[in-house]
């Protein structure tokens, strides 16, 4: 027997009223588990993700506040003090900077730079990791990373050191 679209619709509609009726009665069980755990864990609606201003286009990790940048150099780079400092930092703390010349002035940015990690930074051109750190003159090459090429084994026997085939 051929259905009609008519009678197709109406059990449609049919089916949807009794999924309606599932689904409320199934999210009446979901918010009292949640309503529990909330009660349970004292979370507030800032932890849950509900409340508070949070940065656009940042996810705001449960119970944690977003870090501001505590220390800027001017080029658009910078670090909130946490964890392990970036090179950029490393490098110019290494070039005679102080840690306190990247401070950020509360509520922006401080692009403040010495002189000396300017003169640094044009002196000593950027290395890529797979850049050539070493050669012997003839051609031979090796980038610091693995076992040492016999050549440079033969150099450094031969009483060279590795000071003077660094590029």
């Amino acid at each position: 027997m051929t259905q009609t679209y008519s009678q197709i619709q109406q059990k449609i509609a049919k089916l949807q009223k009794e999924a309606d009726a599932l689904r409320q009665k199934e999210t009446g069980g979901v918010i009292a588990r949640i309503k529990t755990a909330i009660e349970h864990y004292g979370l507030t609606a800032e932890q849950l993700g509900f409340g508070g201003a949070t940065r656009p286009g940042k996810a705001k990790i449960l119970g944690k506040p977003a870090s501001r940048a505590k220390y800027h150099d001017g080029n658009g780079q910078d670090w909130s003090g946490r964890g392990p400092r970036p090179r950029w930092l490393r490098e110019a703390i290494a070039g005679g900077a102080s840690l306190e010349s990247f401070r950020a002035k509360t509520g922006a940015a401080a692009p403040v730079i010495a002189k000396s990690i300017k003169a640094a930074k044009a002196a000593s051109p950027k290395r890529r990791p797979w850049s050539v750190l070493f050669q012997d003159g003839a051609g031979n090459s090796w980038t610091g990373r693995g076992p040492q090429p016999r050549w440079l084994k033969d150099a450094l026997a031969g009483g060279k050191t590795l000071e003077e085939m660094k590029v």
